[in-house]
């Protein structure tokens, strides 16, 4: 009942109440006002916007792309987004504008990242004032921000998960939260989900379960990765079977509040125990909902009754929250939370800190107190603006009740995006919480196949052109990811969902 009231409510921050547009705007190249030249549909009306955007001024977009292929690693290109790529100039609230001036409604905040705003005002005058006053020093002195902020940040965290450590990255966070959990049991072997992503570094690359993000080289030794318990994809599932507005089109006969696919899954893991690591293991790395794997979502207890079981083992249970914490969830402001656990240790970055290069784990003094055994220095974390910036996000949460704003408005997108799964034979699958959405696409609903690569980055395109930009992910590539600053509305989503129809009706057509 009490994340029933918090759907109901409409409460959204003040200055996010704008009209929408009723007539299309003429795109102007300086970059005033809005536009609305790329709109394909006349119903594909962007919201107003009253922020006035800097002229852009420097390189040509050729002499840009020019460098970036030349001197730029190749990588950078290889994950550069769209056939013709967006140059991205400046950001306000939930808008960019590229350097033609031209606006788009951003539903992937730099990668679940933008958690209150591109640019907020508040944020931004944090920032500034601890540039003025300290840039960097390191933790071998006492600086106010690195206590003012940690003090904030536990006071959100359960009992007993009190001690922090911060770094620059979450592939950092969960690099030494790895270590961490190893040098306090004494074991080596920790366990992920199929499909996860926990990082790039040589340690993390072993917990990622993502062929795209391997590369031939001795990593990751001590990692194993069980069956993820995917109820759409996976071998069971069913449409009762996970915590969101939106279930699976699979039909089965579970009785009411049991889970025949959670079985199956639990089953899965039993058995990785019962063959592949030792009888005592060092943790259980999972996110409450998978990101870069593409929003997969488990049965309701599948989490709680896997932390018996690694503890049964004498592991620890690690929650990596990058993309799931803050509030994003709408229900609770950690993803764990909406699995009703409690963690050994928490990993966070992306929107900790807004965009500004950070990340954190956080743990037991008794697991704390373990890794005291040696010595482990990080110049960057903790800096003094990072750590301002950082407080002044958790502030902004609170005050601008983004948390209730991602339940309002990312229950409306689900249960709309819903509608348009039961209208095209190509979305298999919608899911989610808060404003942490997948869409799968498939090529029909009977096979699951997923939806050819050619196929996504059409869409893509289309929405792209028409004034959204979305992110992608799932071990395919074939699900669409909203990850959207915190801050929108409901009419940016009415927005977006009108580009997604009118995207999904070219797509069609063009078939």
């Amino acid at each position: 009942m009490k994340m029933l009231a918090v759907f109901s409510r409409t409460h959204r921050p003040h200055f996010l109440w704008k009209a929408v547009e009723c007539v299309p705007r003429v795109h102007l190249p300086s970059g005033t006002m809005c536009q609305m030249a790329a709109v394909k549909h006349p119903s594909c009306q962007m919201p107003a916007c009253d922020y006035k955007p800097d002229s852009y001024q420097g390189m040509s977009k050729g002499r840009l792309l020019e460098i970036r292929k030349r001197n730029c690693h190749p990588m950078t290109m290889k994950v550069t987004y769209y056939r013709q790529p967006v140059f991205i100039h400046q950001g306000h609230m939930q808008w960019l504008w590229d350097v033609d001036g031209k606006r788009y409604l951003d539903l992937f905040a730099g990668v679940a990242t933008v958690g209150v705003g591109h640019c907020h005002p508040r944020v931004n005058e944090a920032a500034v004032k601890q540039l003025k006053h300290l840039w960097h020093t390191t933790a071998i002195y006492i600086h106010p921000q690195i206590q003012e902020y940690a003090e904030k940040l536990v006071s959100l965290l359960p009992e007993p998960l009190k001690v922090v450590y911060l770094t620059n990255s979450g592939s950092e966070a969960n690099d030494l939260a790895m270590l961490m959990a190893r040098v306090h049991t004494g074991s080596y072997d920790i366990i992920t989900l199929r499909g996860s992503y926990h990082g790039g570094s040589p340690l993390t690359m072993g917990l990622t379960s993502n062929t795209a993000y391997k590369y031939p080289v001795a990593s990751g030794f001590g990692c194993h990765n069980t069956m993820c318990p995917d109820v759409f994809r996976g071998m069971w599932g069913g449409s009762h079977c996970r915590d969101s507005p939106v279930q699976t089109i699979r039909e089965c006969s579970c009785s009411p509040g049991h889970c025949q696919a959670n079985d199956r899954y639990i089953e899965q893991l039993k058995e990785m125990f019962d063959t592949t690591v030792p009888h005592r293991i060092a943790a259980f790395f999972g996110e409450p909902i998978q990101g870069v794997g593409g929003v997969v979502q488990y049965p309701k207890n599948y989490l709680k009754e896997t932390y018996k079981l690694v503890r049964e083992k004498g592991g620890i249970c690690i929650a990596d929250e990058v993309q799931t914490g803050f509030g994003r969830t709408g229900s609770h402001f950690w993803g764990f939370q909406g699995h009703d656990i409690i963690p050994d240790m928490v990993t966070m970055a992306k929107g900790i800190a807004n965009g500004f290069p950070m990340g954190a784990v956080v743990t037991t003094e008794e697991i704390a107190r373990s890794f005291g055994k040696g010595l482990h220095f990080n110049t960057f974390g903790g800096n003094p603006v990072a750590c301002a910036i950082a407080s002044s996000v958790l502030d902004t949460i609170a005050e601008e009740r983004l948390q209730e704003n991602c339940a309002v408005v990312g229950t409306y997108l689900l249960t709309e995006l819903a509608k348009l799964r039961d209208k095209y034979e190509i979305i298999g699958d919608v899911r989610g919480k808060g404003l942490k959405i997948g869409v799968e696409m498939v090529t029909d609903k009977a096979s699951r196949k997923p939806l050819s690569p050619e196929a996504m980055a059409e869409i893509f395109e289309d929405t792209k052109d028409m004034g959204v930009l979305i992110g992608k992910g799932g071990i395919y590539g074939q699900t669409i990811r909203i990850k959207p600053p915190m801050c929108i509305t409901k009419d940016d989503a009415d927005f977006f969902l009108a580009v997604f129809d009118q995207a999904l009706q070219n797509y069609s057509m063009r078939r």
